[in-house]
């Protein structure tokens, strides 16, 4: 259950310093925190992470107030050059970055409604197809 933010106008750097503030906290709780936090980064943050959950709602069937961040990743985008004139007809580099921003919600533990992992998953279409062809061979015989 993840929500991805691409080509965000925010420095990588800037944007950390956001998410360091909730990441492990609950859904809920995190959303309020940067509701109230005055910087551009925790407007952002917050629009991703009101995606994952809302992702985690709909798509994962999960109760909202069993959600936590699990994880926040924020990593460098290709960044903007531009230049400003300088004397002697030179031009002074300027670089305006960007960034990706990855939220990963968790599901706490102990609660009922934690989906199977994806090995449980295979190991049960494992068995399922082989039952299927053994089946298929004492039919045949």
């Amino acid at each position: 259950m993840k929500a991805i933010a691409r080509f965000v106008r925010i420095t990588p750097k800037k944007m950390n310093l956001i998410a360091h503030m909730v990441r492990n906290l609950d859904a809920e709780e995190a959303l309020k925190i940067l509701e109230y936090t005055p910087k551009k980064g925790a407007h952002i943050l917050a629009k991703v992470l009101a995606s994952a959950v809302a992702n985690a709602e709909n798509n994962f069937k999960q109760e909202r107030a069993s959600l936590f961040v699990k994880e926040i990743v924020v990593t460098k985008a290709p960044s903007f050059k531009r230049g400003i004139p300088a004397s002697k007809g030179r031009i002074q580099p300027i670089v305006k970055r960007n960034s990706h921003v990855t939220v990963m919600i968790g599901v706490k533990e102990g609660d009922a409604k934690a989906e199977p992992k994806k090995e449980e998953k295979k190991v049960a279409t494992k068995e399922a197809k082989a039952t299927k062809k053994t089946t298929a061979k004492k039919a045949a015989k």
